[in-house]
């Protein structure tokens, strides 16, 4: 076995076996260093254990005051876990279900033809049945004042429809009477023929709101323009879905009010 170097023997405690190889080696030189050693070992451990203790006394120390500075200290008590009934989601609001009744009353039909139901002139005048002509006449004239207008320029059909529709619908919310739909005359259409003229004809007369309509006077857009008025009262009305109008279209107006 290797002897220990002098830094070794100072770190820690010689086993018998280096102790009888030290006597042989050394002498009683070597047994004087020895006895320096065990002594500077015994200094040593007794440091170690007095630092042990302080550190004890100290972490005592602090958890009395810790102790002191809260008081007594009571357990929480467990609150009972109930388990809850899993609640099932609530039904759809009534208030929804009538919007979308009456997005679909509102739906407007491409395939709906007013002639077969409502009599209309060449100048694309036309009033509800039960409404006497002579709204259609102060109409023209401009009895009403236009509250509101909606300009279907450059849009596709679906596009225009979708937006006569939304805009009839809020100028019924707000209460106006008078509009005026700018469809346009047509003029950069294929064959210079208004597209938009006749489909805002037979959607305007598919909308139970609407009671009279005609063309417009010239310095309010003339031909490229219709003037409308809508029922009193601001509340929309309905009948059914627009197509409902086709299975109604062989009566005679005159029987129904």
């Amino acid at each position: 076995m290797a002897p220990r170097t002098a830094a070794a023997s100072a770190t820690a405690p010689l086993t018998p076996e280096e102790l009888a190889a030290a006597l042989k080696r050394e002498g009683l030189a070597g047994l004087a260093a020895l006895r320096e050693s065990l002594q500077a070992q015994a200094v040593r451990h007794r440091a170690q254990r007095a630092a042990a203790i302080v550190a004890e006394r100290e972490a005592l120390a602090d958890a009395d005051v810790f102790r002191n500075a809260i008081g007594e200290v009571e357990p929480l008590n467990v609150a009972v876990r109930v388990p809850l009934p899993r609640v099932p989601p609530s039904p759809l609001p009534l208030q929804t279900r009538l919007d979308e009744e009456a997005v679909l009353h509102e739906a407007l039909s491409d395939e709906y033809d007013p002639e077969s139901l409502l009599d209309t002139d060449d100048s694309l005048s036309y009033c509800r049945h039960g409404v006497r002509e002579e709204v259609v006449r102060k109409l023209r004239r401009g009895a009403w004042i236009v509250q509101a207008q909606l300009d279907l320029h450059g849009m596709r059909r679906e596009e225009a429809r979708e937006a006569l529709s939304d805009f009839i619908r809020e100028a019924v919310k707000r209460g106006l009477r008078c509009l005026r739909v700018i469809h346009g005359k047509g003029l950069g259409s294929v064959g210079r023929e208004p597209v938009l003229k006749g489909k805002v004809r037979a959607w305007l007369v598919q909308k139970e709101e609407v009671i009279a309509f005609c063309q417009a006077r010239p310095h309010d857009g003339g031909a490229g323009a219709v003037l409308v008025l809508l029922k009193p009262g601001g509340t929309p009305h309905h009948h059914g879905h627009p197509q409902d109008h086709d299975a109604r279209s062989h009566r005679d107006p005159r029987e129904r009010s």
